[in-house]
């Protein structure tokens, strides 16, 4: 897993920047839908091809409060540290056994440090309806804080610090794919992702949500 931030370099921030920008650059050749627009955007919301063996899409939207009159797919629960029309884009790219997933965010509050992991059920009104993190390997446990379970290698973390104009981008690469269905959101943490015993995987009050169509179907023999 690699975070980006103003400290992580020119060459980290540009691969984490391409993670989740360079599927708009879609071959004339490819059957790939589109899903929506983003308001005063001709880019699409979503790009996505999924033949069943390898997978790759891109999906952005705008953070709004969970009271609004139609709940948005990404929430806000703290328009403080997530101001309402702050923005973010998810990318994957999964092939093989590895799993690359990219995050790149505008408009939250500059020169501040979260923590962002894939969670296994989509937003809701409430920062908890979207369960746990997303883990390869379960932990029997519930809450996980064992770090043998909750780390960087076995679940998926995004921490990244954003710079002086409140964007940032992380990119985590994993060594499995998530199982179909399972991977449902990407939530914003208040700070950093402790690693500790009694407190590996937590990152304070969830901030923001946003639900992603990670993997949906994988074929036996594409795993």
């Amino acid at each position: 897993m690699r975070t980006v931030g103003p400290a992580a370099g020119t060459f980290a921030t540009a691969l984490a920047m391409a993670a989740v920008t360079a599927v708009t650059a879609v071959p004339a050749a490819a059957a790939v839908p589109t899903v929506g627009t983003v308001p005063g955007n001709a880019a699409p919301a979503a790009v996505r091809s999924d033949d069943g063996r390898s997978l790759w899409f891109f999906v952005r939207g705008r953070f709004a409060p969970p009271g609004a009159f139609v709940r948005p797919d990404a929430v806000t629960y703290n328009r403080e540290l997530v101001p309402a029309g702050a923005r973010i884009t998810v990318s994957e790219f999964a092939a093989g056994r590895s799993t690359l997933v990219g995050m790149k965010v505008a408009g939250l509050r500059p020169e501040h440090t979260y923590g962002a992991h894939v969670h296994t059920k989509p937003c809701g009104a409430q920062p908890a309806d979207s369960g746990p993190h997303y883990q390869d390997r379960k932990d029997p446990h519930q809450p996980s804080t064992d770090p043998a379970y909750a780390n960087a290698a076995n679940e998926v973390w995004l921490d990244f610090t954003t710079d002086g104009a409140g964007a940032g981008a992380a990119l985590s690469r994993q060594h499995w794919r998530f199982r179909p269905g399972e991977a449902r959101s990407v939530v914003i943490h208040e700070h950093r992702t402790a690693t500790g015993p009694g407190e590996a995987g937590t990152a304070g009050d969830r901030l923001a949500c946003f639900t992603v169509p990670f993997e949906q179907r994988r074929e036996a023999d594409g795993r």
